[in-house]
């Protein structure tokens, strides 16, 4: 089974790290709020601990469960801890008023991502079609997938697998 980290302690966050549980995986919470990351640790039970933030995940996998704006700064915020990581976006990078796209004609969140992550880092873009009560259901749904790296995403979709989902390899 996988070991992954998540960054923050939402909506996605809850419904990852309790499918990633049921699965057999390892699990870290990190967050700005130490209280509540432990709350989330406590919530999803097994061997679920917390990360302090902006030190070294201890996943190999790293899920990025914050809102498409935090993404970036998340990621200058912890710099060299992510080198050789899986880095997974999430996000959906909309408009407050949701009418049109929040990042520019020709780039995308992960692009951004990438480019403050340490070159080592692999981004893979996944779960951003997927609703959290979608998630929490436990019902079997398509994850899709778009990264640059087979390998990284090999070892994406093995974990998605391990969820109970199945993986949909989306492209670059």
């Amino acid at each position: 089974m996988a070991r992954i980290s998540i960054i923050g302690s939402g909506n996605m966050a809850r419904a990852i790290g309790s499918r990633a549980v049921a699965g057999g995986n390892t699990v870290e919470i990190i967050g700005r709020n130490p209280d509540k990351s432990a709350a989330l640790a406590r919530v999803l039970g097994g061997d679920t601990t917390t990360g302090t933030w902006g030190t070294r995940p201890t996943g190999d996998i790293v899920i990025l469960a914050v809102l498409f704006a935090g993404a970036v700064p998340v990621v200058r915020d912890f710099g060299e801890a992510l080198a050789g990581k899986i880095v997974v976006d999430i996000t959906n990078p909309f408009t407050p008023d949701a009418t049109g796209l929040a990042v520019p004609a020709g780039t995308s969140v992960a692009t951004q991502i990438a480019e403050a992550a340490p070159e080592s880092t692999h981004v893979i873009k996944a779960f951003n079609t997927l609703f959290s009560h979608v998630l929490a259901s436990g019902n079997p749904v398509d994850v899709f997938l778009a990264g640059d790296d087979p390998k990284a995403k090999q070892s994406l979709a093995t974990f998605i697998t391990s969820l109970g989902l199945r993986p949909r390899d989306a492209g670059i």
